[in-house]
């Protein structure tokens, strides 16, 4: 779980005449990474492909071309339709036929196309001539006349030529379009200074309105045209997509097997490959090529790398690598391997955070944002986001906002709101009843202050005890010094902190007679502080620690240590700020909507009652409430403002919740917590195989 899975380094050597079945066998297996040959040794090369191997590969262009014309995704496939080929032949027969008929109707869709762009281009052409009123013949055509015809003021142009030399013109205009006709006067240079913008005469002749109808008419018909082609093209569509998707994956899966021996070391007679395979699944590997090809293939197990190595003990010629990692989480973790992997892969001799971020992400975000109504919706939208995309890492990511909403339902009901309403109805645990989120009391955001300074210590231990653990492969003062003295420096700092020595100097609410972890009602530990002695004990420790770090690191461990020790277990923080400041957010929604009063110290919303007013209350009204504001017409618009105002108001407190307490999360998962122990960089395994979707073997 916190390790990947153990890998071993493996060889298979065989008759050529057997390498066909070998490839099949190993395929179908789907858990050898295979490693490419580098052509170094004397007498090897690397192998050609299968036969048929071509063909095949340019069916496949052809399948993916056709599936990219006609718009074929994943969510297209049918199960009830089936394949639609029983063999290859029948595949390439389908496929032929079915990428000529696309071809035509492509060919004639491009056609309809560009015949109805140049009717769009011809008729925002004409546009402006039937503004103007005159045949279009009558604006060209002319020996000793000239004409200009373009956008501009009429009156503006007129006034520009009367100051010019010469008076032989006429100005027509119509709806900001000028046609100028002139003689023995330079247009364009007089017109420079006005607003006049040229525009061609199109070719024709005749009333430019009936040449604009018979262009309507024509581009009308081309729309028919090409709707008619769409609806062909997607009645192709329905009816093949289960096949392409089929057609698709089994030419897919071929093409790999052809391709295989280009990644194998070949001689005249024989071949030569190497690759990974966790340790586990070699017994399975070796029985199935030896059911299929008997004597005629070797399968030898090189090595088994152990996790303090994460290299081959005795490195082959072909290849010097640290094996690839197969994360080995159980399947309620796999979704957080998104997470981690975005940052990098696990090296193979690092623990694998995955269950880690599991237990505490999620935790955090229900924290954070604590509502049953929110909480409902996050795990909504986590389902639709699971349920309708066919990317792994979308669903990764649906199954991760269930988490999420599920233990912000969990904490929702421990706080006892739904959309930032307290109500009755949640009947919350007897132990627990006096939850609250703080807004209104700072004794009660002080505790989730020190709440939230304590999960931040819990966290960074777990990380640096992992950094000890992982140092481990490098010698155990290795792992002591480098991380055993963060450990001490860290704790032993805050044991001082949450102790009595010096606590006239320390704020109260952590140490002390008046410390909430002592007098809060919500889950009073009796703590006020651990005895002086712990203290000190506790900077003795931190002490030593602190030689034993700059002994390792020098002065960059000085350097580094504030931070390192005090200022992250403080960047946790942000925890109980984001708690507050969504809670805050809730509240000012609420108070606009159904106002509220106080009452002994307390702050209650005037909540409608079961007569249909606002309940009875006995305290000072804050503010009234949208809901029960005037009466008549007035009260109509206050109700509708109150309902935009919940509806738009809750919707953004819960984006902004997703995009607060999960980025927040996230950048303590990844700088502080990884911070302390993850590197990543190790290779992703890839086995030689494929998972079908669409297909069953033998196809």
């Amino acid at each position: 779980m916190l390790r990947p899975k153990k890998m071993s380094r493996v060889s298979v050597a065989g008759s050529k005449a057997v390498l066909e079945d070998v490839v099949e066998e190993l395929h179908d297996l789907n858990l050898v990474h295979v490693n490419d040959y580098d052509g170094s040794w004397e007498g090897f090369e690397n192998g050609s492909p299968l036969e048929g191997g071509d063909e095949v590969s340019g069916k496949l262009v052809q399948a993916r071309a056709v599936m990219n014309t006609l718009g074929v995704e994943g969510g297209d496939y049918d199960p009830d339709e089936g394949t639609g080929f029983e063999t290859r032949d029948e595949l390439y027969e389908r496929l032929e036929d079915l990428r000529e008929r696309v071809n035509e109707l492509e060919d004639e869709r491009n056609r309809v196309r560009d015949e109805l762009r140049d009717a769009r281009e011809e008729r925002r052409t004409l546009e402006p001539f039937v503004e103007l009123g005159i045949d279009i013949d009558l604006l060209s055509g002319y020996d000793e006349i000239d004409v200009n015809v373009g956008l501009g003021d009429a009156d503006e142009v007129r006034g520009a030529l009367e100051d010019a030399e010469g008076d032989e013109y006429e100005v027509f205009g119509g709806d900001g379009v000028v046609a100028v006709a002139s003689r023995g006067i330079d247009t364009e240079d007089v017109l420079v200074g006005v607003e006049f913008s040229g525009i061609d005469v199109p070719e024709g002749s005749g009333d430019p309105a009936d040449l604009l109808d018979e262009v309507e008419n024509r581009i009308e018909t081309l729309e028919g045209e090409l709707d008619g082609v769409e609806s062909r093209m997607e009645s192709l569509r329905e009816e093949n997509a289960s096949f392409l998707l089929s057609a698709e994956e089994e030419l897919s899966v071929e093409a790999e097997k052809a391709d295989a021996p280009l990644r194998f070391a070949t001689t005249t007679n024989s071949f030569y490959a190497e690759g990974w395979i966790p340790d586990d699944g070699y017994n399975e590997m070796a029985s199935r090529l030896m059911d299929a090809v008997g004597e005629s293939v070797e399968v030898r197990k090189l090595e088994t790398v152990e996790y303090d190595e994460g290299h081959p003990e005795e490195e082959s010629e072909a290849e010097d690598e640290s094996p690839p990692v197969v994360q080995d989480n159980p399947d309620v973790a796999k979704p957080f391997e998104l997470l981690v992997n975005t940052v990098n892969h696990p090296k193979y001799t690092e623990l694998d955070p995955t269950f880690i971020v599991l237990l505490t992400f999620p935790f955090a975000f229900g924290f954070m944002i604590g509502d049953i109504g929110y909480g409902l919706v996050y795990v909504a939208m986590g389902l639709g986001l699971y349920k309708a995309s066919d990317s792994e890492a979308l669903s990764a990511l649906g199954v991760i906002g269930i988490w999420s909403g599920a233990f912000t339902m969990l904490f929702g009901y421990l706080y006892g709101e739904i959309f930032g309403l307290h109500i009755d109805v949640v009947a919350q645990p007897p132990l627990l009843s006096s939850f609250d989120k703080g807004i209104h009391a700072p004794e009660v955001a002080l505790t989730w202050l020190a709440a939230s300074i304590a999960f931040g210590l819990l966290h960074l231990n777990i990380g640096y005890v992992f950094g000890f653990v992982n140092s481990l492969s490098h010698g155990v003062k290795e792992a002591v010094l480098e991380d055993g003295s963060w450990i001490m420096v860290l704790n032993g700092v805050f044991i001082w902190v949450f102790s009595l020595h010096l606590d006239g100097t320390k704020p109260t609410f952590l140490v002390g007679d008046e410390s909430v972890l002592n007098t809060n009602e919500m889950f009073s530990l009796g703590f006020s502080g651990f005895p002086v002695e712990v203290g000190l004990a506790g900077l003795a420790v931190a002490a030593v620690g602190a030689v034993m770090l700059v002994y390792a690191e020098g002065i960059v461990g000085a350097i580094e240590m504030p931070t390192d020790a005090f200022g992250h277990v403080l960047s946790y923080l942000r925890i109980m700020a984001v708690l507050l400041a969504k809670a805050g957010m809730a509240f000012v929604v609420n108070l606009l909507v159904f106002g509220a009063y106080e009452s002994h110290g307390e702050t209650h919303f005037m909540l409608p009652s079961i007569a249909g007013g606002p309940a009875e209350h006995a305290g000072e009204v804050i503010f009234p409430g949208l809901v029960w504001m005037g009466e008549g017409v007035f009260f109509a618009v206050a109700l509708l403002g109150a309902v935009l105002i919940f509806a738009v108001g809750h919707v953004v407190v819960l984006l902004l919740g997703i995009t607060a307490a999960g980025i927040q999360m996230v950048r303590l998962e990844y700088v502080e917590f990884f911070g302390k122990f993850y590197e990543g960089g190790g290779d992703n395994f890839e086995p030689f195989g494929t998972e079908r979707k669409y297909t069953k073997e033998g196809n």
